[in-house]
């Protein structure tokens, strides 16, 4: 590659020597998209810890390789600005996986070194050289992140359990957007979580007013009761929402939500992340297609066995299975059938404390059926059954990833296979998409709209009204 051949040559006269010098030298990589303090910042410390600073910029192939959203900055402008730095005496392309053990190797490295963030990922090259992990950049300022045309997006946390853990790893892999802090009313909670991810800690101690002021938008991660008070809170203090499934337990309440935010030309979104995943938005597109004819009946279930300790098996009033998986289970309902269905009822089996540890919500539409499974302490298998006048579509479990499915029609020789990529846990598909739409880019609107929340919310509200006769 002809970029990768040129920084080299002009980059390497900057000094010289060989194996016999006493110069320690250091290699570090990045995307080092939108180019901002906190990569300044970790080059000069990675070229404080030696005499010579290799920089490995990943091309965009391999970025896309291991699942990064939204680059912006093409290869060439991010090498241009790691060269503007100053720091770096060498620069290369990061093209392959696996390419770091052989740079090592190649460049004869003492230290390798990346930021904190990714802490214990890199302990294997310890046998090779020295591996130090940086401190992340907590402080940049308002001015440092936004000093571009498209804006570093400053995020805040407010939960701090297991989908929160996960999303922060999932976020580094999404351009455009910086997780900075993390609110918990409990002190103990936020700094626990804060020192586990480099983050500055917010609780009741020191405000969530003043976590808002520190933020651009936030990713709401708290149990489903308390998203309407803290999405609306944010709102008000002009922040944009990611909140997590359901939005609300409550029709109106979503439709409030749904309402200011529009009024004040904020966005806010509901992160049901099946909704985002490329797999399941082409499952989609071929049910709604007519290759399988009209749809006449969905069957989707979803089950997990969950400590009988969890919160959503103790919670009595807003624990139990429907609740935390309806929002998966009803979406390719809603998708295909719509908001206007003529019957809803619901059967549960329900543990001592009367928590419904297994729920099947049966639909009735002018023109099909469909049935919502969802299981908590009883496992059944988790697929997804589109049937229509001419074939079917079938999603094996687990069919929320929406990695793999198939296209059946009445010669069973006849099978057509799709496949897609499901990275992780999914959830860069809903971040990647939510920055877009803070970005002004409205397109990706249609893979869960305001009505489909609002129907989603409706349901689950109607089911716990019932859920104790």
């Amino acid at each position: 590659m002809p970029i990768y051949r040129l920084s080299i040559v002009i980059l390497k006269n900057k000094i010289n020597f060989n194996r016999g010098d006493d110069v320690k030298k250091v290699i570090t990589y990045g995307t080092f998209d939108l180019f901002h303090e906190g990569h300044y910042k970790l080059l000069e410390r990675a070229k404080a810890l030696g005499d010579y600073l290799i920089v490995g910029v990943t091309s965009e192939e391999f970025d896309r390789s291991r699942g990064k959203l939204n680059v912006v900055d093409s290869l060439v402008t991010r090498i241009e600005n790691v060269k503007k730095s100053g720091f770096a005496d060498e620069i290369i392309v990061e093209e392959v996986q696996g390419q770091k053990f052989r740079d090592i190797k190649k460049y004869n490295v003492d230290i390798f070194t990346v930021g904190s963030d990714w802490t214990g990922k890199f302990d294997y090259l310890n046998e090779f050289c020295e591996v130090v992990y940086l401190e992340r950049t907590k402080d940049i300022s308002s001015t440092e992140l936004r000093n571009s045309s498209h804006p570093i997006l400053r995020m805040g946390i407010i939960g701090t359990g297991r989908i929160a853990s996960r999303f922060i790893p999932e976020s580094h892999l999404v351009s455009g957007i910086s997780v900075t802090s993390v609110y918990n009313p409990k002190k103990t909670s936020a700094d626990a979580f804060a020192e586990k991810w480099d983050l500055n800690s917010y609780s009741e101690e020191n405000g969530f007013d003043e976590f808002l002021s520190c933020v651009d938008c936030v990713y709401i991660a708290t149990p489903h009761q308390f998203h309407y008070d803290y999405a609306m809170r944010s709102m008000k203090a002009g922040k944009h929402v990611l909140c997590e499934k359901p939005i609300t337990l409550a029709k109106r309440e979503t439709e409030e939500l749904y309402d200011f935010a529009e009024e004040h030309n904020l966005v806010i979104m509901e992160g049901i992340k099946t909704a985002f995943c490329p797999g399941f938005n082409k499952l989609i597109s071929i049910a709604c297609s007519g290759k399988i004819g009209t749809v006449r009946n969905i069957e989707a279930c979803f089950t997990k066995l969950e400590n009988p300790k969890s919160r959503e098996l103790t919670d009595t009033e807003y624990g139990g299975s429907f609740t935390e998986l309806a929002s998966y289970t009803l979406l390719p309902i809603i998708k295909l059938f719509g908001t206007d269905y003529k019957e809803v009822r619901f059967d549960s089996i329900k543990n001592e404390k009367g928590i419904d540890i297994f729920t099947k919500a049966y639909f009735r539409y002018k023109s099909g059926m469909a049935t919502a499974t969802c299981g908590l302490g009883v496992k059944s298998e988790g697929q997804l059954i589109i049937s229509g006048t001419n074939g079917y579509i079938l999603a094996e479990s687990p069919w929320w990833k929406t990695s793999y499915f198939e296209v059946r029609y009445e010669d069973p020789n006849n099978i057509e296979k799709y496949s897609e990529v499901f990275l992780k846990f999914g959830l860069r598909y809903e971040l990647s998409d939510f920055v877009s739409a803070i970005n002004g880019n409205k397109k990706n609107d249609i893979k869960l709209t305001k009505k489909e929340s609002v129907a989603i919310a409706g349901i689950i509200e109607e089911f716990m009204k019932t859920k104790n006769q």
